[in-house]
C-alpha cells in the first residue's frame, strides 16, 4: 500500500479571530495603528469593507499596513447597509461597537450567514438600551439602532466569544462598564487585546470577565500569530500520514484556541509544542507533528468544546481512521455554524463509507482502514471542505469535495500547501 511521508517546515496564516479584532480596535482607538501578517480572507475583508463604509479609511489589506483611528464614538452612519458576507463574526462584534453609536446600522449577509441566530446578541445589547431589529425575530437582516447604553452584567446560556466580544465592544464604545459570565471558558482573543491598548479588563475565575472602559484606546503595533485553527489540518495531516516529521512555526499557541492539539494527543499522536515568547499579548511558538503513530478513539465533551470547537469537524475526519469509536459531544454550537456542521459531517462520513451516526449534540463515529470513495458535500462551508480535503489527501481514499473554493473564507492557499505536504507518496 502507498505511505505518505511528511517533512519539513510550514507557516500557516494569520489567526482570523485576531485579525477581525485588530481592525476593529485599531479603528476604534486614537492614533496610527499598525498592523502585520493579517489573515487575507473573505470573511477579514468583510469587516475591513464593513469599517469603510463606517467611515473608517482601511487600506488594502497586505503584509503590513497602518490604520488611522477614529476614536471610540467617531463612526459615522453608512448610507448603505453593512455586507457581513459569510462572517459571523464581523456581524456580531459591529454589532457591539454600532449599538453604542448615535446612529442606526442595518446588517446584511450571504445565505449562509443570514440563516444563523443573532437573537444571542439582539438580548443584551437591548438590555444596555440599544433597539436590535431581527427578521424573524432571530435573523439577519439586522438593524441596530445605538444609544446611550447602561452597564450589564450578563450571563450567557452558552459559552461563546461572539457574544462576549459583541457586549465588551458595546461597553467600551459607550463608556460603560460591562460583565460577562459564561458556563465555560471561551477565546479570549479580545480580553487581551483590550488589555494591551490600555483597558482594564479583569477575570474572575476561568469564565466571568469585567470590562471598566478607558477614556480612549492606544493605537496598536501587531504582528498576525498563525491561526491554530489552520494549523490543525496540517497537523491532523501529519498525525494520519505514514512517515516523518512536520512542523507548523509562528502559531498561536492561546490555551482557549490549543484543544485539537490536545485531543489530537489523547488519540496517541506525537505532538510537541514549543513555546516562543508572547506577540501582541498571545503566547506563540511551533508545533512538531511527527507521523507513524497509531491513533485510537477518543471522548470529547464539557469544557473542552469551546477550544476546539472550529475542529470538531476535522476531528471527525481523523477519527475515521483512527480505532474504536470516537464520540463528541456537549457541541450543540456546531448545528448553527455556516452549515449544521453535525448532520453535515456525519451524512459525508456515511456516504464515504464511514460508520457514524448524529447526537443531538455531537456525534460518533468509529474509525476503519477501508479506503474511502465519494463526494463530500460542503453547503459552502470552508471546515468541512478542508477536513474532507485532508481525509482526501490520504494514499488509497478518492473523496471529491464539491465546492474546494469555500476554503478561501479562512484558509487562502489551503488546496497548494495540501499538494505540496502530499508530494510524497511512494
Amino acid at each position: 500500500m502507498a505511505a505518505l511521508t511528511v517533512g519539513g517546515t510550514v507557516r500557516v496564516p494569520g489567526d482570523k479571530s485576531i485579525s477581525h479584532r485588530a481592525l476593529m480596535l485599531g479603528a476604534l482607538a486614537t492614533g496610527r495603528s499598525r498592523v502585520r501578517g493579517i489573515l487575507e480572507s473573505a470573511d477579514v475583508h468583510s469587516t475591513a469593507a464593513v469599517l469603510r463604509a463606517l467611515g473608517v479609511a482601511v487600506p488594502s489589506l497586505g503584509a503590513a499596513f497602518e490604520l488611522e483611528g477614529r476614536g471610540l464614538r467617531g463612526l459615522r452612519a453608512s448610507a448603505e447597509p453593512l455586507d457581513c458576507g459569510n462572517s459571523g463574526t464581523t456581524t456580531r462584534l459591529m454589532a457591539g461597537v454600532c449599538a453604542g453609536q448615535t446612529f442606526a446600522s442595518r446588517f446584511v449577509g450571504d445565505a449562509s450567514l443570514s440563516r444563523r441566530p443573532m437573537r444571542r446578541i439582539a438580548r443584551p445589547l437591548e438590555l444596555m438600551g440599544a433597539r436590535v431589529e431581527l427578521t424573524d425575530g432571530e435573523r439577519l437582516p439586522m438593524t441596530v439602532h445605538g444609544a446611550a447604553l447602561r452597564p450589564i452584567t450578563w450571563e450567557s446560556e452558552k459559552s461563546s466569544a461572539q457574544v462576549k466580544s459583541a457586549i465588551l465592544l458595546a461597553g467600551l464604545v459607550a463608556g460603560v462598564p460591562v460583565t460577562v459570565g459564561e458556563p465555560e471558558r471561551s477565546r479570549d482573543h479580545s480580553e487581551r487585546m483590550l488589555r494591551a491598548l490600555g483597558a482594564v479588563v479583569t477575570v474572575d475565575g476561568d469564565n466571568r470577565v469585567r470590562l471598566e472602559p478607558p477614556a480612549s484606546l492606544h493605537a496598536l503595533d501587531v504582528a498576525v500569530p498563525g491561526d491554530p485553527s489552520s494549523a490543525a489540518f496540517v497537523a491532523a495531516l501529519a498525525a494520519l500520514a505514514d512517515r516523518g516529521a512536520l512542523t507548523i512555526d509562528g502559531v498561536c499557541l492561546n490555551p482557549t484556541r490549543t484543544g485539537f492539539f490536545d485531543a489530537l494527543r489523547a488519540m496517541g499522536a506525537d505532538i510537541h509544542v514549543d513555546a516562543a515568547g508572547d506577540q501582541g499579548g498571545e503566547p506563540v511558538g511551533a508545533i512538531t507533528v511527527r507521523a507513524g503513530s497509531s491513533l485510537r478513539a477518543t471522548r470529547v465533551e464539557g469544557a473542552q468544546v469551546p477550544s476546539m470547537i472550529d475542529e470538531l469537524p476535522l476531528l471527525a475526519c481523523v477519527a475515521a481512521r483512527a480505532e474504536g469509536t470516537t464520540e463528541i459531544r456537549g457541541a450543540s454550537e456546531l448545528r448553527v455554524k455556516e452549515s449544521d456542521r453535525i448532520a453535515a459531517v456525519v451524512a459525508n462520513l456515511v456516504a464515504l463509507g464511514v460508520e457514524a451516526s448524529e447526537l443531538p449534540d455531537g456525534m460518533l463515529v468509529t474509525g476503519s482502514d477501508r479506503a474511502l470513495r465519494g463526494r463530500a458535500i460542503t453547503h459552502g462551508d470552508h471546515r468541512l471542505a478542508m477536513a474532507f480535503g485532508v481525509l482526501g489527501a490520504l494514499p488509497g481514499n478518492e473523496i471529491e469535495v464539491d465546492d474546494p473554493d469555500c476554503a478561501i473564507v479562512s484558509f487562502p492557499g489551503f488546496w497548494r500547501l495540501l499538494d505540496s505536504l502530499t508530494a510524497r507518496v511512494d
